[in-house]
């Protein structure tokens, strides 16, 4: 019998082997990325602890009863001392994105969604760097469009040293990603990484429970592939994804305006698309359960 809520944790042991296994596997990327960045195993495990109190206190509380140091001793394992420090520290943290993230995101969102700055493909126009006198649009527009508390030539100064517009000889300003991806800048891509591969797996774990209507998570795999195959169908995804992108973004942004101050209109949502290559190894076993190509 499923569990009557996605905040259940299993009672049967059945199926922990094969989410250890799971979990083992994805996890090796983000060693690599901690190692990377010279992140040690004990930064990693105190980080756990923080996350694991969190979590067990937001989604697993019994209804009418109130969370117990004791309780969050038990469903997490560690220290009822430990339990009590983070407690008062999550109280002490303020976590934000960066200022260019929210910023950006909504100026990309306008440039990429609004028909008025979008060439006949759908792909977003270039816009004249400087406010136009007939008040078409420009660049110093859509930043005034969105904030009139930085000035555009700051926002634009910052987005050409992280890679994501461009200027040419007409002093028009080009989108160079279609989505707002920095080429450079740490902190913005560090923040999407969060994000978007924490949406990803919260959707694995809503699919995993068997509660509800699946969600969408799924993805097309191939082994046994030339290079040059595997150039080919990276552009093809990235088109594609590109365009799914920009559909998704256009309806969401108008029924974000057509719901606004409505008294329900308290969730959000979130799609991505993504693209993988890599050389096939041996010690890796990336054979979909059947050998389905698409999982």
């Amino acid at each position: 019998m499923p569990p009557e809520s996605n905040d259940t944790p299993p009672t049967s042991g059945a199926p922990a082997g094969a989410l250890l296994t799971a979990v083992e596997r994805l996890l090796g990327p983000l060693v690599r990325l901690l190692l990377d960045h010279q992140i040690t195993f004990p930064t990693l495990a105190s980080l756990l602890k923080r996350v694991y109190v969190d979590e067990a206190e937001r989604g697993f509380a019994l209804p009418d009863r109130p969370q117990t140091i004791s309780r969050l001793t038990l469903l997490t394992g560690i220290h009822r001392k430990d339990v009590k420090r983070l407690q008062t520290e999550a109280a002490e943290r303020t976590p934000a994105a960066p200022a260019a993230v929210s910023l950006g995101a909504q100026l990309v969102l306008r440039w990429t969604a609004d028909p008025a700055l979008r060439k006949a493909d759908g792909t977003p126009r270039p816009l004249p760097r400087l406010a136009t006198e007939d008040g078409g649009p420009s660049f110093d527009a859509l930043v005034a469009s969105v904030t009139q508390d930085i000035r555009p030539r700051a926002v634009l100064d910052e987005w050409l040293r992280l890679g994501i517009v461009r200027v040419d000889a007409e002093d028009r300003v080009h989108l160079v990603e279609e989505a707002f991806v920095p080429t450079h800048g740490f902190d913005e891509k560090a923040y999407y990484l969060g994000r978007n591969v924490r949406d990803h797996l919260s959707a694995a774990r809503h699919n995993l429970a068997g509660v509800g209507a699946p969600l969408l998570e799924r993805s097309v795999y191939y082994a046994n592939l030339r290079p040059e195959s595997v150039e080919e169908l990276q552009a093809l995804a990235r088109d594609a994804g590109i365009e799914a992108l920009q559909r998704v973004n256009e309806r969401a942004r108008a029924l974000q305006a057509a719901d606004e101050g409505e008294f329900d209109a308290r969730q959000r949502m979130s799609f991505g698309a993504w693209f993988f290559r890599a050389e096939q190894s041996p010690r890796e076993d990336d054979v979909p359960p059947e050998n389905d190509d698409a999982e």
